[in-house]
C-alpha cells in the first residue's frame, strides 16, 4: 500500500504548529510518510517576526520519510494557499492528506486516512475522508454524510477535480435546485449564508466551496464515530477565529477500527448532527438573551 503524502499549511502560529507537528510525529505511519509544508508569507510587516519563527521551526522537523518545505514569497492567504497547494500535490501523487496548523491528531489519524483512501478509492461517489467529528455520543464507527469537510481530510485527484472555486456558480445551482435547507442541515447551520458571504468577500473560505462542490454532485464524505482530530485554533491568535469558546472540543480517538460499509448517506447520524447544531444555536441565543438582561439591569 502506497501512503498518501501529507500536506500541512502553516503561517504565523508557532505554538499551534509545534503541537500539530508533535502529534503528527506520534502517528503510527509518520516515519513512512512524505510531508509537504506550505509556509505562507507575512500579510503585513507586524506579522513578519512570527512568520519567520514558524519557518525556522519547520526546518528542524524530522521523523518523517521526507520533508519538503515550500516558502511562499508573497502572502497568498489561506484559501489560495490551500487550493493551489492541494491541487499541486494531489495532481502529482493521485491522493493527499491535508492538515492546517491548528489540528492535533490521534496516533491513528494517518492510518485511518490511508486505509480509508484505499478502501473507498474505487467508489466514485465518495468525495473525501474526514478525521474530525462533533462530540456526539452513540455514532457508528464510521458513516457517510453528503458533502465534504475541512478539519483533517483526505481525497483523490479525480475527486478534487470537482472543486468549483466560483461561489456564485455554486449558489446559483443551489438555489435553482432548491437545496438550501438540505445544505444547511435542515436549518441547523447556515452554510448557505457562509457561501453568500464568501461571494461578497466577507470571508475567504475555500472550505464552504469544497463542501458545496461535493454536495451539489451528490457525493459523500466518510466520517469516524469518534474524532481523530482536535481543533486547537479557537483563540484570539487564530487569523480566522472570532471566539475564545470552543464548543467543538473532543476527546481524541485512541483506538482504531475500520470496517467497509455501504456507500450511502447515514440519515440517522445526520439527524444527530442536526440536533447537536441546533443545540448550539439555542445556547448562543440564551447567551445573547442573558447578556441583554444584564445590560438592562
Amino acid at each position: 500500500m502506497s501512503l498518501a503524502p501529507i500536506v500541512l499549511f502553516v503561517y504565523n502560529r508557532l505554538d499551534h504548529t509545534q503541537k500539530t507537528i508533535s502529534a503528527l510525529q506520534k502517528n503510527t505511519l509518520a516515519k513512512e510518510s512524505e510531508l509537504f509544508i506550505y509556509a505562507d508569507a507575512a500579510g503585513k510587516q507586524s506579522e513578519a517576526e512570527k512568520v519567520q519563527a514558524v519557518r525556522d521551526f519547520i526546518k528542524t522537523i524530522d521523523d518523517f520519510k521526507s520533508i519538503t518545505i515550500i516558502e511562499q514569497k508573497e502572502n497568498k492567504g489561506l484559501a489560495d494557499s490551500i487550493i493551489s497547494g492541494v491541487t499541486e500535490i494531489v495532481n502529482k501523487y493521485g491522493k493527499i492528506i491535508v492538515l492546517e496548523d491548528d489540528l492535533v491528531t490521534s496516533p491513528y489519524f494517518l492510518k485511518f486516512m490511508n486505509d480509508s483512501l484505499n478502501t473507498y478509492e474505487k467508489h466514485s461517489k465518495v468525495a473525501s475522508i474526514h478525521g474530525y467529528i462533533y462530540p456526539i455520543d452513540n455514532l457508528p464507527n464510521t458513516f457517510f454524510l453528503k458533502g465534504a469537510d475541512c478539519w483533517g481530510w483526505a481525497t483523490w485527484k479525480n475527486r478534487w477535480a470537482i472543486f468549483e472555486p466560483r461561489g456564485q456558480k455554486l449558489l446559483a445551482e443551489l438555489k435553482s435546485r432548491k437545496l438550501e435547507k438540505e445544505a444547511d442541515f435542515n436549518g441547523s447551520y447556515d452554510f448557505t449564508g457562509m457561501l453568500k458571504n464568501q461571494i461578497k468577500g466577507q470571508n475567504d473560505s475555500w472550505a464552504i466551496r469544497w463542501y458545496m462542490s461535493a454536495f451539489l454532485k451528490d457525493m459523500l464524505t466518510l466520517y469516524p464515530g469518534k474524532s481523530y482530530v482536535q481543533n486547537i485554533g479557537f483563540s484570539s491568535e487564530g487569523t480566522h477565529c472570532t471566539t475564545q469558546t470552543n464548543v467543538f472540543d473532543v476527546k481524541l480517538n485512541e483506538q482504531y477500527l475500520l470496517q467497509e460499509i455501504n456507500v450511502k448517506e447515514d440519515l440517522e447520524s445526520r439527524n444527530k448532527i442536526e440536533t447537536f447544531l441546533f443545540s448550539l444555536k439555542i445556547s448562543s441565543f440564551k447567551r445573547v438573551k442573558n447578556k441583554i438582561k444584564e445590560l438592562y439591569r
